[in-house]
């Protein structure tokens, strides 16, 4: 079964170190994408990477779209992943709604981790005004949604775009359009469905586990206003906000992300809000 486990995840491992860091990725991305993170880690750490079924090198044929309909589904994934290895005392890295997998997976089995680090996350991506800004209105959601299935090529140019938010480094959204182009369109879809009209804002005070929150600058993905709310809402929170622009600073800013993150192990958990 554990076996099984491996396969169907394309589960990697690198590293030297004891300790063990797990890296999730984000809507449409597969593990590749923190080949520039991961190596300033592998001296002291066992490095666990993965794809969600669906995405990158799993098994497609062991997508079922009633269990990935929400994204507990992956969540459970998560959690037989570290079953299979034996992990404990992870170091979770998550980006945007890996963060919210990682989450969920937390509340399940706290005892699994050691600490949240999440990348741009977001408990909600739909505007529920007055109280709470996601960054998104239904209509907009609505037109993505529409757009995948119209003519998901488009959608995949104007999304990587939109997510990326370096204009001056055209390179990093081709390479994030590619993972989506990579993906079936039928499984994008209904993971974008259950990323971006999940609300997972009733989750947060269920999280135990000590977390950082790196939040980008000018982030439409994931606004300032929703690092607020999350460091606000979560206990043992600490938030950081970052210099990078966009929403992918693993990619566009690998720099600031490693040293936030180093700074942040070092230190552990500080309930402050600090500007670099």
């Amino acid at each position: 079964m554990y076996q099984d486990v491996l396969l169907r995840n394309n589960v990697n491992i690198t590293g030297k170190g004891t300790r063990t860091m797990l890296f999730a990725p984000g809507f449409g991305c597969d593990q590749n994408m923190w080949r520039l993170v991961t190596p300033a880690f592998e001296e002291n750490y066992r490095i666990i990477l993965f794809d969600y079924v669906g995405s990158g090198k799993s098994d497609y044929n062991a997508y079922d779209s009633s269990k990935y309909s929400d994204l507990h589904g992956y969540a459970n994934d998560l959690i037989e992943i570290c079953a299979a290895l034996d992990l404990k005392e992870i170091t979770f890295v998550g980006h945007s709604v890996g963060s919210t997998i990682g989450m969920l997976a937390s509340i399940q089995k706290s005892d699994l981790f050691e600490q949240l680090i999440m990348i741009g996350p977001s408990p909600r991506y739909l505007n529920d005004q007055p109280d709470y800004i996601g960054g998104f209105k239904r209509e907009e959601l609505d037109g993505l949604i529409d757009m995948m299935e119209m003519n998901y090529i488009g959608w995949s140019n104007y999304l990587s775009k939109v997510i990326m938010k370096n204009p001056n480094r055209p390179e990093l959204s081709k390479e994030l359009e590619d993972s989506f182009c990579s993906t079936d369109p039928t499984v994008a879809r209904q993971f974008a469905m259950a990323t971006f009209f999940s609300d997972n804002r009733e989750d947060l005070k269920k999280v135990v586990v000590p977390s950082l929150i790196l939040q980008c600058s000018e982030d439409v993905i994931a606004p300032i206003e929703v690092g607020n709310y999350m460091h606000r809402h979560l206990t043992k929170s600490t938030l950081r906000l970052m210099e990078a622009t966009g929403h992918c600073p693993h990619m566009s800013h690998p720099e600031e992300t490693i040293r936030l993150i180093k700074e942040y192990l070092a230190v552990g958990y500080v309930s402050i809000l600090s500007k670099e």
